[in-house]
């Protein structure tokens, strides 16, 4: 169950409004979504996996220590006492250095295991001619765990930029229906006031009766139209109440004393940083998503020589100094040694193929997706460019209209009360500037959306 805290209590910067209104700014708002939201927090871990998975690859060169022990003894009789122990330390090429120790004993020990009473040292190297020397599944798993680290930061910032892309847009709809509610309260006032001035005219006898029930039904129409703003708007804050989150993952559900700040429209550049796009010279290969991209490319590049490298025949070769005295260094020479020879060479190669022309067809699918996802930002960032700026024009023509019609409805209103009009002019008169007054909201709400849309496409999440 949701825990309902007053954010008047919470945040450290408040501004006080009209009412004892607390006023919620977007800065506020998207700095708390920032810190303490569920998904950015999720998007950290992100960064923590990808560590963790190259800590992985790492471990694919730790030094290993081995011991092979086995002993078989059957009616008093010791058949054989067998200890293999060894220490390997792989390296970068494929090349795995080795020091062994071998102490076998027994009445039936095969005679190729007998050794010297001590046992005996070797210290020798295993080195892969063909496959695996150039190139090998651990030195490919840790390139392409260190690209998997840088990739993880540009999917992070990707992940937090859509949070808060989708905060912010959930801000500007409870920006917009606070505002279709004030609208409302503001003209249901102005009907009131006119409804009981044309009943007191009525009763004395200077206005008619059906002046009376039309601005009744004017009234009327007020009041349900406001309800129907105050379900809006308490519907839209419930929903920016899934964003907002304290510490310990507590949820905040919004008050009914928290409104929205109605002259976002002048900070909004800042708090975006949409202020400082330079659109034209705006280096779109340092988009998170292209750059995610590149760094899956160039994993695909590692595997694709990987799995090439496989289709090279498998020889290892092993050489083995012996020495039954380790603790001098010339003991170990060239006449004592044991040396092996290993070929593993599949016929076909069907697998090992199949292999390479599927990483190839990754490459070739990633390529293209980078091609597209280019060309679509830029198209993209361009459309949103544009659309700003019609917007903006918009917003100043709903303006201008929604004064005009201000001017005509006081005038409508002075002519009423000196006899020269009737109630329905005033009242569409009106009904126009409410009109006016909810387009220019819509387009208020539009022109934050693009800014939004813009902030988003462009990833600059540096709130």
């Amino acid at each position: 169950m949701r825990n309902t805290v007053l954010i008047l209590l919470l945040l450290t910067n408040i501004i006080s409004a009209q009412n004892n209104a607390t006023v919620l700014t977007l800065e506020e708002y998207l700095g708390y979504v920032k810190s303490f939201h569920p998904i950015v927090k999720q998007a950290n871990l992100i960064i923590s996996e990808s560590e963790a998975k190259l800590m992985k690859a790492r471990g694919a060169f730790d030094p290993k220590l081995e011991v092979d022990y086995n002993r078989k003894k059957f009616k008093g009789t010791k058949y054989y006492d067998k200890l293999n122990a060894s220490f390997k330390i792989p390296t970068w090429f494929g090349i795995e250095l080795k020091g062994n120790f071998e102490e076998n004993s027994g009445y039936y020990l095969n005679p190729e295991a007998s050794l010297p009473e001590d046992g005996l040292y070797s210290a020798g190297v295993s080195i892969p001619i063909a496959k695996g020397l150039l190139t090998n599944k651990r030195m490919a798993s840790l390139r392409q765990s260190q690209l998997y680290v840088k990739q993880a930061q540009a999917d992070k910032k990707l992940l937090i930029n859509n949070i808060l892309y989708n905060a912010t847009v959930t801000y500007f709809n409870w920006l917009k229906h606070y505002n279709e509610k004030i609208v409302y309260e503001n003209f249901l006032n102005n009907a009131k006031t006119r409804f009981n001035g044309i009943k007191k005219s009525y009763e004395a006898g200077d206005k008619p009766a059906i002046d009376t029930l039309e601005a009744k039904i004017t009234l009327i129409n007020r009041k349900l139209n406001l309800e129907k703003s105050k379900i809006k708007f308490i519907k839209s804050s419930l929903e920016l109440s899934n964003f907002l989150w304290l510490k310990d993952n507590i949820p905040v559900e919004i008050e009914e004393n928290i409104i929205p700040d109605t002259n976002t429209i002048e900070i909004i550049d800042l708090v975006l940083n949409t202020s400082v796009i330079d659109i034209e010279h705006f280096k779109i290969e340092e988009h998170p998503k292209l750059k995610s991209l590149d760094f899956k490319y160039k994993s695909l590049n590692i595997e694709k020589r990987l799995k090439r490298n496989n289709l090279l025949p498998q020889i290892d070769l092993q050489y083995n100094f012996l020495s039954q005295t380790p603790d001098i260094v010339r003991s170990f020479s060239t006449s004592a040694y044991k040396s092996g020879l290993n070929i593993n060479f599949p016929l076909f190669l069907r697998k090992e193929r199949a292999d390479l022309k599927l990483t190839k067809l990754k490459l070739q699918d990633t390529h293209l997706e980078i091609l597209n996802t280019k060309i679509s930002l830029n198209n993209k960032i361009k459309a949103l460019d544009k659309e700003l700026n019609s917007y903006v024009l918009q917003s100043s023509f709903s303006k201008d209209i929604v004064e005009d019609y201000s001017k005509l409805l006081k005038a409508e209103e002075r002519k009423f009360f000196l006899g020269e009009s009737s109630l329905f002019l005033v009242n569409s008169r009106e009904a126009k500037l409410i009109e006016a007054k909810l387009k220019a909201i819509e387009i208020e709400n539009s022109l934050f959306k693009t800014k939004g849309n813009l902030f988003n496409t462009l990833a600059i999440s540096g709130i």
